[in-house]
């Protein structure tokens, strides 16, 4: 209300209204100044919560991509040759922990010292020439002793190649006049042609050591005085093959009745695309074949599908419908996912040394009882591994309940699977007659990665790496029984290839 001069002073209950509509207006304006900072305060407030969100998720995510390079053969599937060489190993690397022995030649083991050979092909005397005393002249006194003898074995230079000339004679008979032609020995088919001994030399060089082509060819000619070519080496795999078939019928024929085998498969690129090689195998025998990764190609080794028996595994899942056969997990890749978990977090992934450390005291408990003649544990021995087993998973999922990290949750998953497939995870510990772990398929599958490296990364052909798979699978057989590579190559191209009697040596 404004006063103009000259009027009169207006009534009190209007200034007071006056005044009241003032400060309505002042405690309004107030108010919608205390709105607009509440409403600023907030939304700080939901800016700074939703970076502290974004900070923590960035956070949980660095830390899970470190993990995820920390990770090397110790701690997941990855083959040991991804592993750096400029990465120290941690101590722990292993939680099956040390044997306690000493590296090197362990006490007992057989040596291989070279010894002096009683019968050798060259003698030199190193006599003295002259009195060290006085220095007269010895040439021509007699020999009174030989107190010392010292041996060099040296290689000799390859011979000539042995050239044998077959000599298909005719001859006419005296009676009728019919003439008649003689037959070459089986084998010798043409004018001019390598024999058994050298394709066998050149197929172990290429497939026994893993040397590419040309190398080999090289060192076939270096050794032998055979001067062969890239070209023959290079077809020596695929004549190879093609005289495998009985062996691969027998050794499929034997698999199928042993009751514990291994199965394993490891991916190998050729033609530019990735295929798979797969194996089953026993201490004494070896299948392998190329395929994809599905179970057709699985069945495609004509070895599990309707087999009855143990199969000996890690936890691919195109393994499940083989639902004939019992399934036991490799307890080595079970060591490897705890370790993964537990180096990473040791605080809060706790159950998953626990779950190692049963694992390995179970191996041990069956070993010795194996050791011992016994067909199975004692029911309190097995007790106890089952309810320290089930104890680990239920520790693992009460610690990791509610926690969103990426850890807890593959503590989580790793708990559930240990849950899950228990009577699988312990298989090893309830029948004495299965191994711990798949170590055999997969030793017996890695000469695949070995000359997949020698070769440039990748196979040329997929011929190449079935024709391979093939012949691994003879040698490796082969080598099982004791039998040297050279002489079973030689058996082959002489058109008598070697076959397992049995499953086992008697």
């Amino acid at each position: 209300m404004r006063l103009v001069p000259g009027t009169p002073h207006p009534p009190a209950s209007e200034e007071l209204a006056w005044l009241r509509a003032r400060v309505a207006e002042l405690e309004a304006v107030n108010a919608r100044l205390r709105e607009a900072a509440r409403a600023r305060d907030e939304l700080a407030a939901a800016q700074l919560a939703a970076r502290d969100a974004q900070i923590a998720a960035l956070a949980a995510q660095v830390e899970e991509l470190r993990r995820r390079l920390d990770k090397d053969s110790s701690t997941s599937s990855k083959p040991p040759s991804s592993d750096s060489p400029y990465t120290k190993k941690p101590k722990d690397r292993s939680l099956r922990g040390q044997s306690g022995r000493k590296p090197g030649k362990q006490p007992g083991a057989p040596s291989s010292t070279l010894k002096q050979s009683p019968d050798p092909g060259q003698t030199v005397f190193c006599g003295p020439a002259a009195c060290g005393c006085c220095g007269h002249d010895l040439t021509g006194e007699p020999v009174l002793g030989v107190p010392q003898k010292r041996q060099v074995f040296e290689a000799s230079p390859p011979p000539p190649p042995e050239v044998i000339e077959y000599q298909v004679a005719a001859k006419q008979c005296p009676g009728c006049g019919e003439i008649s032609t003689g037959l070459a020995p089986d084998g010798v088919t043409g004018r001019v042609q390598y024999g058994p001994l050298v394709h066998a030399k050149a197929a172990l060089a290429t497939c026994a050591h893993y040397l590419p082509v040309a190398r080999a060819a090289s060192l076939v000619a270096r050794l032998t005085g055979v001067n062969v070519s890239a070209g023959f080496v290079a077809g020596v795999r695929g004549k190879a093959a093609r005289r495998l078939g009985p062996f691969m019928d027998r050794v499929r024929e034997l698999l199928a009745s042993v009751p514990v085998l291994y199965a394993d498969e490891t991916p190998a690129r050729a033609a530019g695309k990735l295929h798979y090689v797969h194996v089953a195998c026993t201490e004494f025998l070896t299948a392998m074949h190329t395929g994809d990764r599905t179970k057709e190609a699985i069945d495609a080794g004509g070895v599990l599908p309707g087999y009855t028996g143990t199969i000996v595994r890690d936890g691919y899942k195109g393994y499940e419908h083989l639902t004939d056969a019992l399934h036991a997990w490799c307890g080595a890749h079970g060591l490897r996912d705890l370790a993964g978990l537990y180096r990473f977090d040791p605080e809060d992934q706790l159950w998953a040394r626990s779950m190692a450390d049963l694992l390995i005291d179970a191996n041990a408990q069956a070993t010795a009882a194996r050791a011992a003649g016994q067909a199975s544990l004692d029911d309190a021995q097995l007790a106890r591994i089952r309810s320290w087993y089930r104890g680990a998973v239920a520790k693992c999922l009460a610690d990791n309940a509610g926690k969103t990290s990426q850890i807890a949750a593959d503590g989580r998953t790793l708990a559930r699977r240990f849950r899950d497939h228990e009577d699988m995870i312990l298989r090893f510990a309830t029948d004495l007659a299965v191994g711990f772990t798949s170590n055999q398929a997969e030793r017996d599958v890695r000469p695949v990665k070995v000359q997949q490296r020698t070769s440039g990364g990748t196979w040329r052909t997929l011929a190449g790496l079935a024709d391979f798979a093939v012949i691994r699978s003879y040698l490796s057989t082969a080598a099982k029984w004791g039998i040297d590579a050279l002489d079973a190559l030689t058996w082959l191209f002489e058109n008598r290839p070697w076959l397992p009697s049995a499953a086992a040596p008697p």
